[in-house]
């Protein structure tokens, strides 16, 4: 052998090292994202659960109200204590339109029966405690159909579409 050869030393094939190495970068992105994309989901999936908790028990505050009132004929002052603490916020839980139709047609109805039935307390028999009487009942009707159509006036807001 010459000492002007040159000797060829051949290293082991490390190109498959070489080609994990440059993988390993996008595959933790991806698995990051990944991760990521779950937690969203698990977290938005939690807030909608919360959300209908939070609406559900005003749903049932409401329904239990009229259905007070179609027991006993009239709200006491404590069920009335209920129905505001337990509504307070519904503009927000809600929309605009919700809280509006529960001031308007639960909320006003109750009151004004109420406030009829103090005023029945000292009409003698005749044509006004009649009046009385009707008007009372009417309002009465109106709320068992208000208890009637709850569910679905509600409905689109209870659902859990995950």
């Amino acid at each position: 052998m010459e000492a002007t050869e040159v000797v060829h030393v051949m290293q082991p094939d490390r190109d498959w090292v070489d080609y994990l190495a440059a993988l390993l970068v996008p595959m933790i992105a991806i698995v990051g994202a990944f991760i990521a994309w779950q937690q969203w989901r698990i977290n938005r999936a939690r807030l909608k659960n919360e959300l209908f908790d939070r609406r559900y028990e005003q749903f049932c505050v409401v329904r239990d109200f009229i259905g007070s009132i179609m027991t006993s004929g009239k709200s006491t002052f404590e069920e009335q204590r209920k129905y505001l603490v337990g509504t307070r916020g519904m503009r927000f839980l809600f929309d605009k339109k919700i809280a509006e139709y529960v001031d308007e047609n639960i909320w006003a109805p109750a009151i004004d029966l109420e406030c009829l039935e103090s005023e029945l307390q000292g009409l003698p028999v005749g044509g006004e405690r009649s009046a009385n009487v009707r008007k009372q009942r009417d309002l009465k009707q109106k709320l068992h159909e208000e208890l009637k159509g709850l569910e679905g006036r509600f409905a689109e807001y209870l659902q859990l579409r995950h």
